[in-house]
Parts: C-alpha cells; structure tokens; sequence
C-alpha cells in the first residue's frame, strides 16, 4: 500500500506535535519554569509546616496554661484548710495535744502541707519589723507603732494570714497589719 505525499506530510506533522521539541531554548525555558514551580511549592510547603509547627507550639502553650490555672485554682481553695489547721492548733489546750487523735489530725494537717509543697507551693515569709511589700502583702489595717517595739511606719506590725505563692507568682498575699 502507497501513501500519497497528502498522508506523509499529516503524519510528520502529527509526530512532530507529539514530540518533545528539539529546540534547547524551549528545553531550558520549559526547564526554568518548572524549577520555579517547584521553588514555589517548596516555599508554601515550608510555610505550611512552621505554620502548622507554631500552631501546635501555641496549643501545647494553651493547655500548659489551662493545666496550672486549674491547679492554681485547686490550691487556693485548699489554703483556706491549712490556714484552719495552723488556728486549731494554735488553740489546742495543752493537757490533750499528747492524745492520739490530735496526733493524727496533726498528720492529716501534715498531709496537706507536703501535697501543698509538691505542688510548688511555697509561703511567703513574713515578720514582724518587714518593710511592707504591696507586691506580696496586703494590709489590712494601718494602726500606730505598739508601745515598747522599734517598728517604723511602714513596717509590718503583724502577719495576720500567711501568703503563698509559686515560683514567683503570687497566688495569696499575705494579710499584714502596718505601722503608720
């Protein structure tokens, strides 16, 4: 079977469609772009994951902050007790301190102050003669300097409650009265 010269030229410029081109300037043009095109994915793909990297950077932050404003809370609803024992004990008469059950309702105060402690609980020290501190006390009443004591306005007279805190965060300051 002869083709006519028609069908020749139709199929070379069909193969020639079909085929790459020779041509290197097209070659590198081609080449060029798609390098663009791929330092263009690569760019958004490593935008994507710092983008996605601080996300969970921030969501790890929000749940570390959750967690210790909840523990925070808890423990501020427990110094109420601890500040009950230290009264109770202040006031225990002394012909039963030695019984028993004191004894064990000491540990259970005891128990709290360790739970309280491992928690980073930590009392603010207080004493009498302290230069008041607004940032970690709060005054309660400022009364005249008491006969026979060197206290200087300003200065603490009396922890009446103790402060608490963890770390460096207050968590309670400590109730003080102050010399005026």
């Amino acid at each position: 079977m002869e083709t006519t010269s028609q069908e020749q030229t139709a199929a070379t410029a069909a193969a020639e469609a079909t085929s790459p081109p020779t041509d290197i300037e097209s070659l590198q043009k081609e080449l060029a772009a798609a390098q663009a095109k791929t330092n263009e994915y690569l760019d958004g793909w490593q935008r994507a994951r710092a983008d996605f990297a601080n996300y969970k950077k921030r969501q790890e932050q929000q749940i570390s902050d959750l967690r210790a404003f909840a523990t925070i809370d808890l423990l501020k609803r427990l110094l109420p007790i601890a500040d009950d024992f230290v009264r109770a004990q202040k006031t225990l008469p002394e012909g039963i301190s030695h019984m028993t059950w004191i004894e064990g309702i000491m540990l259970v105060q005891r128990k709290l102050e360790l739970l309280l402690e491992s928690e980073g609980v930590k009392p603010i020290e207080t004493k009498q003669g302290d230069t008041f501190n607004p940032t970690i006390h709060e005054a309660v009443t400022h009364d005249d300097v008491p006969e026979g004591t060197n206290i200087e306005s300003g200065h603490i007279i009396e922890e009446l409650q103790k402060g608490y805190k963890i770390g460096e965060r207050i968590i309670r300051p400590a109730l003080v009265r102050v010399a005026k």
